[in-house]
């Protein structure tokens, strides 16, 4: 580990100066751009925040006071391994790619432009939370949050500057100069336009669409071509955290409501300052089902080629799968089919984006039921659930076509009259606003969120995570 470099990094930069000098260069203008769209007004703040000094499963992380304009980002891949080889697909078996294969380099560049590109974008989307922080301790987390997925822009950065020459330079410069949300250069994802403007959408997409990031990345990492595998290996490790973030954040906004409803079961708990179960469920609603999109189409050549080329495996695909050729077999699901269901059988291969969405939706659905249990030990009898997967959907074989929370079929002016009680509204959105007040006290935490049930690494709740 070069930890004193320029760029901190376990690749052997410094003996590739051609790499080295082009990456310094665009160093520059990477701090430009997190100063423009990184967090606003806390630049100069000290912040206790975790960073990289090894890629081992132990003792991998530093913690102390950086501002986040100096944190140590950096390239650090998981080790290589001695005679690693292609682990699935038509070239199963033979030596694992160490450059780009000609014949896959449109389809690898694509694959890592789609993935760097969504690591500037929610740092984008959340650079005005830290105004309106519930306490120090989500403050830091938000923080934490922003600098990885600059990290991990900054990894994905690396494969375009090492491996595809002109247009990898260009790429690289293009993920800097697009948007969330705007009109004329927008993201690349749609999810990744949408405004994350409080912290009940913060823990709601870090939460459903940073788990998404969870599954691509698991799928990236089966791949053949070693430094991608390498690479999303140990930004799988930085990941769990921003799940963290999401699941145990909206499990206290949850246990808090809960407590308020308890307070007072005749009064709307509007009245107590909290957020309405009613209002959490359509939040839950909106960035699961945009996050659903997230895996592309239903049926698509795209998932048969990447994963025929052994560039893009199923989740766990060495540990879940015997059969890593899938040339044989069918995957059956519901389509809309002249204004019904239907179901349609499908080639394995093409079927890859529906069998990962739904290892995904799994896991989800594993927070949920903790959330439960948090209403449950508060003795009430109200749940949270997750919508139907053809419901709200923009991409695939359910865009253009209206479905209701349980996935049944409906008609565009069924969807509109019910909209209102399924997805945010703007009165919604505005009563969530006007909860987020900033509490920076130390120890002091928002009525509407329950504090954490420990804080980081041994550190209490009432620890000056932030120095403002």
């Amino acid at each position: 580990m070069d930890l004193n470099d320029r760029i901190p990094n376990n690749v052997n930069l410094s003996e590739d100066k051609r790499l080295q000098r082009a990456l310094e260069k665009w160093l520059p203008n990477f701090l430009s751009w997190w100063h423009d769209m990184g967090p606003e007004g806390f630049q100069q703040k000290d912040v206790w925040l975790r960073t990289a000094v090894d890629v081992g499963s132990e003792g991998w992380a530093h913690f102390d006071y950086v501002k986040m304009p100096d944190y140590r980002w950096g390239i650090f891949l998981e080790p290589a391994e001695p005679d690693a080889r292609v682990g699935f697909g038509d070239n199963l078996g033979a030596p694992a790619y160490q450059e780009v294969p000609g014949e896959f380099r449109n389809a690898l560049r694509r694959i890592i432009v789609t993935q760097g590109d969504t690591e500037p974008a929610s740092v984008e989307q959340q650079r005005q939370l830290g105004h309106t922080c519930p306490s120090l301790y989500d403050l830091r987390n938000l923080f934490q949050v922003n600098v990885e997925e600059g990290r991990h822009l900054w990894a994905m950065v690396y494969l375009l500057h090492g491996y595809f020459g002109r247009d990898g330079r260009d790429e690289a410069d293009a993920l800097l100069e697009r948007r969330s949300g705007n009109p004329d250069k927008p993201r690349i994802l749609e999810a990744f336009n949408q405004p994350c403007d409080d912290w009940l959408n913060f823990y709601a997409f870090t939460m459903f669409t940073d788990r998404d990031g969870k599954y691509q990345l698991s799928a990236l990492a089966e791949s053949g071509f070693e430094p991608l595998a390498r690479t999303c290996k140990f930004m799988l490790t930085e990941e769990a955290h921003h799940m963290f973030v999401g699941d145990t954040g909206l499990s206290r906004v949850v246990r808090r409501t809960a407590q308020l409803m308890k307070q007072n079961q005749s009064e709307d708990v509007r009245r107590s300052g909290g957020i309405p179960l009613e209002i959490i469920q359509k939040y839950i609603n909106f960035w699961f089902s945009y996050s659903l999109d997230l895996f592309g189409g239903e049926i698509s050549s795209n998932s048969a080629d990447f994963f025929a080329a052994g560039l893009k495996g199923r989740f766990k695909e060495q540990d879940q799968y015997t059969d890593h050729i899938a040339a044989e077999g069918s995957f059956t699901m519901q389509v809309a089919d002249n204004g019904k269901l239907a179901p349609r059988e499908v080639p394995l291969r093409n079927a890859l984006n529906e069998i990962l969405r739904r290892e995904y939706v799994k896991d989800c659905e594993k927070g949920l039921a903790r959330w439960n249990k948090a209403l449950a030990d508060e003795g009430l009898s109200q749940r949270i659930y997750l919508p139907n997967i053809r419901f709200h959907r923009h991409v695939g074989e359910y865009a253009g076509h209206c479905f209701d929370l349980e996935g049944n079929l409906i008609t565009k002016e069924e969807f509109a009259a019910a909209k209102s009680e399924w997805l945010p509204t703007t009165e919604d959105r505005e009563y969530v606003r006007s909860l987020m007040k900033p509490v920076t006290e130390v120890g002091k935490i928002a009525n509407w969120i329950a504090p954490p049930a420990t804080g980081i690494k041994g550190k209490p709740f009432e620890f000056e995570y932030v120095r403002l």
